[in-house]
């Protein structure tokens, strides 16, 4: 096959993901544990480099994903370097599968790799309070509010307005870490309680430390492929049933609602085109910067109703065995977090699916059967973009 060859509506596949090697990894460089979870990947897949002539990357570089993909010896003939925050890699896969799809490209290599905590204990860089002070945000940086403060401003309103509580929140964490102590790549994995949540040094109110992600080290690749592929894979493949893509603001002020994130349209859209209800998934990979944002995100994609978020996250639902195990990894809050986490989640959900997340911390449905569907939301800025993607199995 060649790019460019009008294939029409193919279906697209996952075929391979990998982690690098993530938590603390002091002696890599960002470009390293690109290559490192990019021949993971592939060896994953069970397909030749060959086969890749698409390729995704952001985050990294004077010219991503020119840059990127130069260090990894490709030469693609179909690139995107889309930067929305965390959601970029939602975003990203919905392009690439639209690529694929439509003959443009056949197999697309998503590869995400980054040193920020190492680069921070080691001086090469320092903590950002904010992503800039240019544009829009010159209206509001002067005045301190920095990113987490957008984020616990928007946590005191659903409070407000629906009667959230702050040990309904901390439920969130301690759910996701009871989820990481089963996880060997988690870097967080003793168990926490909703008091040591709640006592914790405050970081921006309402969040305590363990309200807020963890900062690691870590890479991790996504391959995607077209239908051909598949009798050549290593693996049984897993599906990409529909996406989709919402943007909603910069400024603080022309928010409209800070209880409803982008993804009430990403969502929707990605479960129209997939053609399941959320009620059908068998479990949900979300992006947890905070606490908060599994919360509002729970709720957008239709898990529970608006305002019903801090009810839902009770009595363990979050959990593996739960009723819909969220952040099965232990997520941003517990596994690792190393900057624009989204393709972490689309690998977790693919490893779930696939049946492969380990005998401890495998999800199984009623009776013991595999999980088969699976949503991936990733959320960018401070609620100002979000993807969503629905994964299918068999």
């Amino acid at each position: 096959m060649t790019s460019g060859t009008p294939y029409g509506n193919r279906r697209v596949a996952v075929a391979g993901v990998a982690l690098s090697d993530c938590g603390r990894v002091d002696e890599a460089t960002p470009y390293a544990l690109h290559a490192q979870a990019a021949r993971r990947a592939l060896a994953d897949s069970g397909l030749d480099r060959s086969v890749i002539d698409g390729f995704a990357s952001a985050g990294l570089g004077t010219l991503a994903p020119v840059e990127v993909a130069e260090y990894l010896g490709l030469h693609p003939t179909w690139v995107d370097s889309t930067s929305v925050g965390g959601s970029t890699w939602e975003v990203l896969a919905a392009h690439a599968a639209d690529a694929i799809a439509a003959g443009h490209a056949n197999a697309v290599l998503l590869v995400y790799g980054s040193t920020a905590r190492a680069d921070l204990k080691a001086g090469r860089r320092t903590a950002n309070l904010s992503f800039g002070a240019r544009g829009p945000l010159q209206f509001e940086v002067p005045y301190g509010h920095t990113l987490i403060a957008k984020y616990a401003m928007a946590a005191r309103r659903h409070m407000h307005q629906y009667g959230t509580t702050l040990e309904q929140l901390a439920q969130i964490a301690v759910q996701a870490r009871a989820n990481a102590a089963a996880n060997p790549d988690a870097m967080y994995r003793d168990p926490i309680t909703v008091d040591e949540v709640l006592s914790g040094p405050v970081i921006a109110d309402p969040f305590t430390k363990l309200h807020c992600c963890i900062r690691s080290d870590g890479g991790c690749a996504v391959l995607l492929v077209a239908e051909d592929y598949v009798p050549d894979l290593a693996k049984p493949p897993v599906w990409v049933l529909g996406s989709g893509t919402a943007v909603s603001h910069t400024t603080m002020s022309e928010w409209d609602d800070f209880t409803v994130s982008p993804a009430a349209v990403s969502g929707r859209l990605a479960f129209e085109r997939a053609g399941v209800r959320p009620d059908e998934i068998d479990l949900a990979e979300l992006y947890d910067a905070f606490t908060y944002m599994t919360l509002v995100t729970l709720e957008d994609l239709g898990f529970c109703a608006k305002g019903e978020g801090g009810a839902f996250v009770e009595k363990g639902r979050l959990l593996r065995d739960g009723e819909l195990p969220v952040n099965t990894d232990g997520g941003g809050l517990a596994a690792c977090h190393p900057g624009m986490r989204g393709l972490f989640l689309l690998v977790e959900a693919v490893r779930q699916l696939r049946g492969e997340a380990g005998p401890d911390r495998q999800v199984r449905k009623p009776g013991g059967a595999l999980p088969q569907l699976a949503v991936a939301s990733g959320t960018g800025g401070w609620f100002c973009s979000s993807g969503t993607v629905v994964l299918g199995r068999g």
